[in-house]
């Protein structure tokens, strides 16, 4: 994820306080102001603000005085509008079409007096209205000024104060597992997001399918062609009728989003939107070992081996209870669905995301997803039937459920396009709404449908138990995001400058917290760790999540709290190197190796690597975590010192203000060549040169 643009913006505002000062007071401002306020995000733009306070772009203490001030004079402007126009605002528009909006902030002022405008600051469907109410009232200045400048103030530091440490934790989350914590961040709010959208949609709409099915009817009834299908079709007597038309809505709705996407994606010329790689290199960026295992378990769940158990269970059950409609359906959903999304995908071909490139051609829709959809849409439609009214929903919601956790780790995983799986679901919704409107409507018939749950989902289960662990490093292995190959000579290599493969920084999603490659290696990594063996370096395995949670373990020490692992543009690391510092008991270093494209001639591979010193600390009493040292050059010069005493090649690069960092190419001594005959740069490790300090800052 490149946040450099964001990082140059904060900068830029940290840089320009009046400009911030000001920007802060017309949010506060706006949102104070009678009707205006309705329209304002105050919350989360308070909240971009706090953060800024937090990293330290903006000062705290001038941050809460602007909002406050902005909120003081915005309820100042709505008191004088009601102290000015008085009883004449219920007339006017759009008081007098919604005159409950004044009587909600009068009737809590009438009840609270002056404390309502203290009130009604955290209540934000009446806190653009008191004010004017109080002006309306003709509140005293002597009451009220008093009163709204402790509620400006008190709200500014509330709502400031969420962003505040928010920001304040951002280099502590960083330190401990910042993708990590990001990526689970955005798990969650898309499984929210796909929670309250579904309930949402069905609350809005089930109350209100009486009305239109009514509507509907009385319309088709007087439509020639239409009219004498209408009553079997669409009758508000009966009980499927709303189902029916929900269906029916969600069919439409799916239809014309897919149609969409499809013309979207066929313009694109077989290639992947724009939107597409976005994603896709965000996710890449995102991309951190402790994840990726867990991420590959939940993609599984989608796999035929997991699905085909669950749904042959179904079948079983539905057949020894002689529902033989139900059966025929359900394989109707799941065996059409799959072979239409297949030649959908024979005619519109696209390549494949780079981390599946080595798998071959790719269709659009993911066939995957559309199986998912089909598989979870229809037993919730199955299901649903069941249920008394408003439990209906809840199989839909664990339905969204699924497919939203299968479909991020596929998208996480670089398995699929955002385009490929959007159009996978949306044809898979639009398959179960025609399925689920042709089965609603044929079948009468009631069964128990807890035994019918507990086959499903404990079929799922068990499989997903029994495939899951087996196949999660085959999984890694098949989307491995795989590196272009590049043979380069040795000089050519020792002369290479930073760039591409051999990036001088390690990708990170925050410019302030980004690590130097300051390494770089041609030979085995298992071959540099037994050299090295000798000069103090030993193998660490790396933490997992056991030790990310011993992170809150109060107990924790240098010598239980094993190192984290890190990725590099998706790359687990291959190898960790660990020695202790010998001037402090709770600092170690240590050497990671990333994997490159680049090879040199002979077929030596090229790693990237990064040499730093952590430091064992802790935050708040019982949070324990590796930091990393802010300006560190001893890690590095301690490398270059125990590679030269243990018969290493080794050539020093100094740091070039700032562009790059201090630089330390090794090899083992297989891997030589004259460099005087070569033209190449001085082997300055060799001849015993100092290495430089490294600049910590890109």
């Amino acid at each position: 994820m490149d946040l450099a643009g964001i990082d140059r913006f904060a900068d830029w505002i940290g840089a320009h306080p009046w400009i911030a000062g000001g920007l802060i007071f017309l949010i506060a401002f706006a949102d104070a102001i009678i009707l205006l306020g309705m329209l304002v995000p105050a919350l989360p733009l308070l909240f971009a603000v706090g953060t800024l306070v937090g990293t330290g772009h903006i000062d705290g203490v001038y941050a809460v005085i602007c909002t406050a001030l902005g909120a003081f004079a915005g309820d100042g402007l709505s008191f004088w509008i009601g102290h000015r126009y008085g009883p004449q605002l219920r007339q006017r528009w759009p008081f007098a079409r919604y005159p409950e909006w004044l009587e909600r902030g009068e009737g809590m002022f009438r009840q609270h007096g002056t404390k309502a405008i203290l009130i009604a600051r955290y209540v934000g469907a009446v806190r653009p209205f008191v004010p004017a109410i109080a002006g309306m009232l003709k509140l005293p200045l002597r009451r009220y000024v008093p009163a709204s400048a402790l509620a400006a103030f008190l709200w500014a530091l509330t709502f400031l104060l969420p962003g505040w440490v928010f920001g304040t934790s951002l280099e502590l989350f960083a330190a401990i597992a910042g993708r990590l914590v990001i990526l689970i961040g955005m798990l969650v709010g898309l499984l929210v997001l796909i929670w309250t959208l579904v309930l949402f949609v069905w609350r809005r709409l089930a109350p209100r399918t009486n009305v239109l099915l009514a509507r509907l009817l009385a319309w088709s009834q007087r439509h020639p062609v239409i009219g004498p299908y209408s009553t079997t079709l669409i009758d508000p007597k009966r009980p499927e009728s709303p189902s029916l038309l929900l269906l029916a809505l969600l069919l439409l709705a799916a239809l014309w989003a897919f149609a969409t996407l499809l013309v979207a994606v066929a313009a694109g010329e077989a290639g992947p939107l724009a939107l597409d790689q976005a994603v896709h290199r965000t996710m890449l960026a995102l991309r951190h070992p402790l994840a990726d295992s867990a991420l590959a378990l939940a993609a599984s769940l989608g796999d035929w081996p997991v699905l085909m158990p669950a749904c042959a269970g179904v079948v079983a059950w539905l057949l020894w209870r002689r529902r033989y409609s139900a059966v025929w359906h359900w394989l109707a959903a799941i065996a059409f669905g799959v072979a239409t999304t297949v030649l959908l995908g024979y005619l519109l071909h696209l390549p494949r995301p780079p981390a599946a490139a080595n798998l071959g051609g790719f269709g659009f829709p993911a066939v995957s997803m559309t199986l998912v959809i089909v598989v979870f849409g229809f037993f919730a439609v199955l299901i649903a039937r069941e249920l008394p009214g408003r439990r209906r929903v809840w199989p839909y919601v664990v339905a969204g459920l699924f497919a939203g956790l299968i479909g991020f780790a596929r998208l996480y995983l670089g398995a699929n396009w955002l385009s490929d799986l959007l159009g996978g679901m949306l044809f898979g919704l639009a398959w179960v709404a025609l399925l689920g409107l042709a089965y609603r409507r044929r079948v009468d018939r009631s069964f128990w449908i807890r035994p019918l749950v507990v086959v499903f989902f404990g079929t799922l289960i068990a499989a997903a138990w029994w495939y899951g662990p087996r196949r999660v490093e085959a999984v890694l292995d098949r989307f491995d995001p795989l590196p272009v190959v590049e043979v380069m000579s040795l000089p050519d290599w020792l002369q290479a400058d930073a760039a591409g493969p051999l990036s001088a920084w390690r990708n990170e999603l925050r410019g302030r917290s980004v690590w130097p490659l300051n390494l770089q290696y041609a030979g085995d990594p298992a071959a540099l760790a037994a050299t090295l063996a000798g000069a103090g370096w030993q193998v660490a395995e790396p933490g997992g999540w056991q030790d990310l949670l011993m992170t809150l373990d109060d107990e924790a020490t240098a010598d239980t709290l094993r190192i984290l692992p890190a990725s590099h543009y998706g790359h687990p690391q291959v190898l960790m190197l660990v020695a202790a510092a010998t001037e402090d008991a709770d600092a170690r270093r240590v050497l990671r190796l990333w994997r490159t494209g680049i090879r040199l001639e002979g077929d030596t591979p090229v790693w990237v690597g990064n040499a730093q010193t952590l430091h064992f600390s802790h935050r708040w009493r019982w949070l324990h975590y590796w930091r990393l040292d802010e300006d560190d050059g001893a890690a590095l010069a301690r490398l270059a010192a125990d590679a030269r005493s243990t018969g290493l090649r080794l050539q020093a690069r100094p740091a070039s203000d700032g562009d790059s960092p201090a630089l330390l190419r090794l090899r083992e001594p297989a891997v030589a060549v004259d460099l005087d005959q070569a033209g190449g740069p001085v082997d300055q490790g060799d001849q015993g040169a100092a290495l430089p300090q490294i600049n910590q800052q890109p």
